[in-house]
């Protein structure tokens, strides 16, 4: 039986997409593993009618406030809102700021969404997510060799959250499905561009999350034999075996978090960093 969670509202207000604020505010929250955070996202918050409208959702509902607003005096209205209503709030990248000015002795320009520039790099993480969109599951596996990786492992082992995951940082990724069976394309066996990495779990983990699944979604498994404990174990057996065969990484994601597992796969190429 798994241990009890008490939840607890996390306000995440942006004047951008929130990205930082959610990947901050996760990496936070995982430090309590008794606690659970409900999140509440307002993303391009710049006005202060938008801003109201969050003060007041949080009312209803309050919680940990974590706010990366530029605007002086939307960023201040927050911090004199939550005071009022007696819940903590941090300014995330004030203090981040604040050192960075002091060190390079030059102000800021605060600009909203800086970090989303389009750029080179911007458009190489565009070009890394179409191609890795468009090799999902198996697809167009003539093209392997022109991925930067390639995740193979059995249904559920999280390979398309993670391939997408490392396509937002600009590496292109394909994966594939590792099936009892079904023989590897040539192109994958051959291919000496891509570094490729097998993703396994323990059975009883991919159990849960396939029994959690509509099995009419999930193509080349049926019936019982999907979520069948000595099945999955034949599995994992066959998909170590390819990944030893071939000398290929093995990442057990059972533990870890979809950044994590990326950053592993990351961690075994260096010019990927």
């Amino acid at each position: 039986m798994e241990n009890r969670k008490t939840y607890f509202h996390l306000h995440l207000i942006s004047d951008s997409t929130g990205e930082t604020l959610i990947a901050a505010g996760r990496a936070a929250a995982a430090q309590f593993q008794a606690f659970h955070a409900v999140e509440h996202v307002y993303p391009l918050i710049r006005n202060r009618k938008q801003l109201m409208q969050v003060i007041e959702s949080i009312d209803k509902a309050p919680g940990i406030v974590l706010f990366t607003i530029v605007d002086r005096e939307l960023a201040q209205m927050v911090s004199t809102e939550c005071q009022r209503l007696g819940v903590p709030s941090v300014a995330v990248l004030d203090p981040i700021i604040d050192l960075f000015q002091s060190y390079l002795g030059t102000a800021s320009r605060r600009r909203s969404g800086a970090q989303h520039v389009m750029d080179a790099d911007y458009f190489a993480r565009i070009d890394a997510l179409t191609f890795t969109m468009d090799h999902d599951d198996g697809q167009l596996p003539v093209d392997f060799n022109e991925a930067d990786v390639v995740l193979v492992g059995i249904s559920r082992t999280s390979k398309t959250p993670t391939s997408i995951y490392l396509a937002n940082r600009g590496i292109r990724t394909a994966n594939l499905p590792i099936v009892p069976g079904v023989p590897l394309p040539e192109s994958l066996v051959s291919a000496t561009r891509p570094l490729i990495v097998g993703l396994v779990a323990t059975t009883e983990r991919i159990a849960q999350v396939r029994q959690n699944r509509v099995l009419g979604a999930t193509q080349d498994y049926h019936g019982a034999d999907y979520v069948d404990r000595a099945a999955i174990n034949e599995e994992l057996r066959y998909a170590r075996q390819l990944c030893n065969r071939h000398n290929w990484p093995v990442i057990d994601v059972t533990r870890r978090s979809i950044e994590e597992t990326a950053a592993a796969i990351v961690a075994l190429r260096p010019r990927l960093r």
